[in-house]
């Protein structure tokens, strides 16, 4: 089991500001999943990776992959407290799930 976070590289967001989306991205994703799931990935450590997309489109792309998989996922839009336009889309959570099933979705992706 484990979970992926796909943040944009063309944000060019600071560290912290980055922390904070995969944060929401992370939660959100996971309240999505079964109790099932949660239960096996909070047992095994809650693994966690974090990736690259391009840009907003590319996270829109991936959400509908991880839809069509039947995969727990959220699109995180920032509120624009800070540095980012209100409804700014930052990041995709993806998982926890199984790891086979998400890397058919982000398998091509980069690290961050």
């Amino acid at each position: 089991m484990k979970q992926v976070i796909v943040a944009r590289r063309d944000l060019d967001l600071d560290a912290g500001k980055l922390a904070a989306q995969v944060a929401h991205a992370a939660l959100t994703a996971a309240d999505r999943a079964d109790d099932d799931a949660r239960s096996q990935w909070r047992d095994g450590g809650q693994k966690k990776v974090v990736l690259r997309a391009d840009a907003e489109r590319d996270l829109h792309e991936l959400a509908e992959e991880a839809r069509r998989e039947g995969l727990p996922h959220a699109v995180i839009r920032d509120a624009g407290h800070t540095v980012l336009e209100p409804g700014t889309v930052t990041t995709l959570g993806i998982g926890p799930a199984p790891a086979a099933a998400i890397d058919r979705v982000t398998g091509e992706l980069s690290l961050y």
